[in-house]
């Protein structure tokens, strides 16, 4: 009977070293959620001020996506959008018998299309798409020239004694473009390759006929330029054994594509963002060998290294005014906020007033912590919360695109926010990943809208620890949140010397509104918000 009772009993006391195990690692983890009587949870809103940064030339080599064309940003002004590529070798080592002939040279770069409105007919399995991150009017003509480049593009930096890589930059266009070789490339008759190139969103579909039997093939839509074949007889047929030997000996032999793209002419371009890594040239050729021909393909990743080059030009007067160092207000901060990606702008935050008339004990004198900080810290706020939002200046972005996501960092250090760190959220859609921390573009109820950081573990930190340093925030536009790393600025003596690497990647601007915003404008209730919710002991 004891035994039997005995083992009833283990099971529970089981359950109660897990609850207790459970309840500490949940205080851990949230150990300032405080819910008893002793406890209120209160909310008050803290000072923030948030100024303008002009970002010069910045590094733009061996991003994942790239921008192609031409965008009229009414807000902030013309990007025309280049780039360049190295190639190299699917096969090392090839050889072409002295009969090879070559039949197309076709270079493909697939579309970013949305998924979500792909229609496929069942009885023909024939698909209608709509292409994703295009800016611009539908369709719009431009002049695309694809030139061979002369241009090399090393892997190592020599001024680095060959350690770290080589950078290369948004405002090298003119460098590459003075080294182009010959004639554009892309010089079929149809127009639409050339001269009056446009981003077409029609599937490809080719037509084979073996045996007698046709098959059809059917592929998302691409870039397909179809390049000169002269060209490719003597450059790659043609070329030493050595050249084709090894990759790092083709891509000084063959140092490249330059893509140049510009208005026709015809009226506004448009710009596309494109993951040329996963291009290619397909070269067909026959080879006859004991009197048979044979059909074969040699191709050629668009791989190795490359570089966005960005050129700004008709920009806005507000924003060139707003990011003029003469105009912007560190102290008291900005009424707008500029966050251009590229070779654009962002914005600096500073958390808490100014005001430090005494230290960490109301009877010491300045520490160099804002007051509001040290209130914090000395009264022991426990944070439940703490926000950052910034509504979207519409009027001012007009009829401009706005970038669906923007990205906030420690920008004294160019690192992470611990938020960033410990937000493991992931979406179906990756940009939408790590949605907890925040900055995605959201519409409210009355129809405005708005980003919105989540920041509770940096505050809870700065509250907890008196030796953690209340550093200044960056804030950027970002094309993917999933990455974190920076890039560095051309300038090495001015400030910032980095940037987020994502902000880069983005061609688009938006347009918040600051703190700095008198009482009587009608935006006042829009300015910059930074919110905290706290407990603290009775």
């Amino acid at each position: 009977m004891l035994k039997n009772s005995f083992f009833k009993t283990i099971p529970f006391l089981l359950f109660i070293v897990l609850l207790n195990s459970c309840d500490k690692e949940l205080n851990v983890v949230g150990e300032d959620l405080i819910g008893d009587n002793n406890f209120d949870i209160q909310k008050s809103e803290f000072d923030v001020v948030a100024y303008n940064q002009k970002l010069g030339p910045i590094q733009s080599n061996n991003l994942e996506t790239n921008a192609l064309g031409v965008y009229n940003n009414p807000s902030f002004g013309t990007t025309n959008a280049n780039f360049v590529t190295q190639l190299t070798l699917a096969s090392e080592g090839i050889t072409f018998d002295a009969s090879a002939t070559i039949k197309s040279v076709v270079l493909s770069v697939p579309y970013f299309v949305d998924k979500t409105k792909t229609v496929t007919d069942a009885s023909t399995g024939a698909s209608t798409y709509v292409l994703d991150s295009i800016y611009g009017p539908d369709k719009a003509k431009m002049k695309l020239s694809v030139y061979e480049s002369g241009y090399y593009m090393r892997d190592l930096d020599p001024e680095s004694q060959f350690t770290q890589s080589q950078k290369y930059y948004t405002n090298q266009l003119s460098d590459f473009d003075q080294l182009k070789v010959g004639s554009p490339l892309n010089d079929a008759s149809n127009t639409a390759e050339n001269s009056q190139f446009f981003f077409d969103p029609v599937e490809h579909v080719v037509v084979t006929t073996t045996d007698g039997k046709e098959t059809t093939t059917r592929s998302a839509p691409a870039m397909q330029l179809n390049l000169n074949a002269a060209f490719f007889t003597n450059k790659i047929l043609k070329a030493p054994t050595t050249a084709l030997s090894k990759n790092e000996l083709f891509k000084d032999y063959f140092r490249g594509l330059f893509f140049k793209i510009e208005e026709n002419g015809s009226g506004p371009g448009n710009l596309a963002m494109i993951n040329f890594r996963a291009g290619k040239i397909t070269i067909t050729y026959t080879e006859t060998i004991s009197g048979v021909a044979t059909e074969k393909t040699f191709v050629l990743n668009l791989t190795g290294n490359t570089v966005s080059l960005l050129n700004q030009s008709n920009t806005n007067p507000n924003y060139t005014s707003a990011t003029d160092p003469a105009n912007i207000n560190k102290v008291n901060g900005d009424a707008n906020l500029y966050l251009k990606g590229g070779e654009g702008s962002m914005s600096v935050l500073k958390l808490f007033s100014k005001t430090d008339n005494h230290g960490f004990e109301l009877n010491e004198g300045p520490n160099g912590v804002p007051d509001e900080l040290d209130d914090m810290r000395r009264n022991k706020y426990l944070v439940n919360q703490a926000d950052l939002t910034f509504h979207l200046n519409s009027n001012a972005m007009g009829e401009s695109y706005v970038p669906q996501r923007i990205y906030l960092y420690d920008f004294k250090n160019n690192q992470i926010l611990v938020d960033y760190r410990e937000t493991s959220t992931v979406s179906s859609n990756a940009k939408n990943n790590k949605y907890v921390f925040g900055g995605i573009l959201l519409k409210r109820t009355d129809g405005s809208y708005d980003y919105k950081f989540r920041i509770t573990n940096h505050i809870r930190n700065l509250v907890k620890y008196k030796d953690s340093t209340n550093v200044d925030l960056g804030l950027v536009v970002t094309e993917d949140i999933n990455k974190s790393s920076f890039y560095t600025l051309r300038d090495k003596t001015g400030f910032p010397l980095k940037a987020p690497m994502a902000s880069v990647m983005n061609p688009l601007g938006t347009i918040i509104f600051g703190n700095n915003i008198p009482i009587s404008d009608p935006n006042y209730d829009k300015r910059l918000k930074f919110e905290i919710y706290y407990t603290k002991p009775n």
